[in-house]
């Protein structure tokens, strides 16, 4: 990765049910500062009591939209990652709730990357989202087909109007 790792240093909250997924989210985010939690209430607990750049949440399992909305509460930036509750609908959900991101597990060992997605927007003042479909667009067109953005095509379109435009 050229340049400077924005994510240096950050504080990440790592919520999901399965231990070895938060000990590889750890090992893969050597650069940061991984606090773990294995189930909802100990994760709405952290959340409540101290302080995190970010969170990055399983959704089955641990309540993960719930716990998305106590992050935005928190003002705490909070991406999904899944595997097992992966769709079109759930991808849509985390945008319109409040989710800084969306990664299928299948592409966890990209995380850093997504993470400095993430801080880079921020940085240039531009949506969260704003590299997701040059990211994982390839991704959802082989496991949906690759016309998987009909499926909301209301949504799609204006998403990429509100990310490609100008």
């Amino acid at each position: 990765m050229a340049g400077k790792n924005l994510i240096d240093g950050k504080r990440i909250l790592a919520v999901d049910d399965e231990p070895d997924i938060l000990d590889t989210l750890e090992e893969l985010l050597p650069m940061c500062e991984v606090v773990k939690a294995t189930t909802f209430h100990e994760a709405k607990e952290l959340l409540e009591r101290e302080s995190f750049d970010m969170a990055i949440l399983d959704i089955m399992g641990v309540d993960g939209f719930k716990l998305l909305e106590i992050a935005n509460e928190r003002g705490v930036i909070a991406v999904m990652l899944t595997a097992n509750a992966l769709s079109l609908e759930t991808t849509i959900r985390s945008y319109n709730e409040g989710a800084a991101s969306y990664i299928p597990k299948d592409e966890m060992a990209n995380i850093a990357a997504f993470l400095n997605d993430i801080w880079e927007a921020r940085r240039k003042g531009k949506g969260f989202w704003w590299r997701w479909i040059e990211r994982l667009g390839a991704f959802y067109a082989t496991r949906y087909g690759s016309d998987w953005q009909k499926h909301d095509e209301e949504f799609w379109n204006k998403f990429k109007q509100q990310y490609f435009s100008g």
